[in-house]
């Protein structure tokens, strides 16, 4: 992962793929993975998403994983949430009632590090790498998972030479690629996302799909 470059977003405020509202596609098949009270929520990459306000009031623990400090005292600041700060060697963990937002590279956490987890969100994740990372994400996501695991991926995908990302074009070919071998992939909706994201269209995006997709881990 280029954490420089993420670094530097987080200290330019360049921040334009964070969501203020709760996602829409969470709120809709989120329930449908029959998680019970008191799961465990993987959320790679979590940014100051307020998905994960979201998921703690449906019951849940949620770990979100940021490399960027910033990004998490942004989260605690602008909910009026102060946490508890536990440094260690390779990460600090920033704890407040069912969210533990772990500052650290995702692809240099283990298992240990972050627990047994029951199921995983991402929505900005795999879109914000490029296609040589993604395929480290998926395999270090399969990895940090137990069998049976269910996850919500949302993905976007465009001519990727119309636009460079971040956020960058996944195609569901892809999607089926990185995580066939290890996951049931289950494709819940694809939606003509162009006309409600005006800033693609201002760079020059002409087409815009929206992509979700239910994943098990097998």
């Amino acid at each position: 992962m280029d954490t420089d470059f993420w670094l530097q977003r987080w200290q330019n405020n360049q921040t334009g793929f964070h969501q203020h509202e709760i996602n829409r596609y969470l709120t809709r098949y989120w329930p449908e993975l029959g998680l019970t009270q008191g799961s465990r929520v993987l959320v790679p990459l979590c940014g100051k998403s307020r998905d994960m306000l979201w998921l703690e009031e449906q019951g849940h623990n949620v770990v979100g994983v940021e490399l960027s400090r910033l990004a998490i005292d942004a989260f605690f600041q602008e909910n009026a949430l102060t946490p508890e700060v536990h440094g260690e060697s390779h990460c600090s963990r920033y704890v407040h009632g069912n969210i533990e937002l772990v500052c650290s590279d995702f692809l240099s956490l283990t298992a240990e590090d972050i627990g047994g987890m029951d199921a995983f969100f991402d929505r900005a994740a795999l879109i914000a790498l490029t296609p040589a990372q993604r395929s480290d994400y998926a395999a270090h996501l399969t990895q940090l998972l137990p069998g049976n695991t269910p996850g919500l991926l949302i993905t976007l995908d465009y001519q990727q030479h119309e636009m460079s990302g971040p956020p960058f074009a996944v195609s569901h070919d892809e999607v089926c690629q990185l995580f066939e071998s290890c996951y049931t992939i289950e494709h819940l909706l694809q939606f003509n996302a162009l006309e409600e994201n005006a800033r693609f269209s201002e760079r020059g995006v002409t087409a815009l799909t929206e992509h979700v997709y239910r994943l098990r881990r097998l």
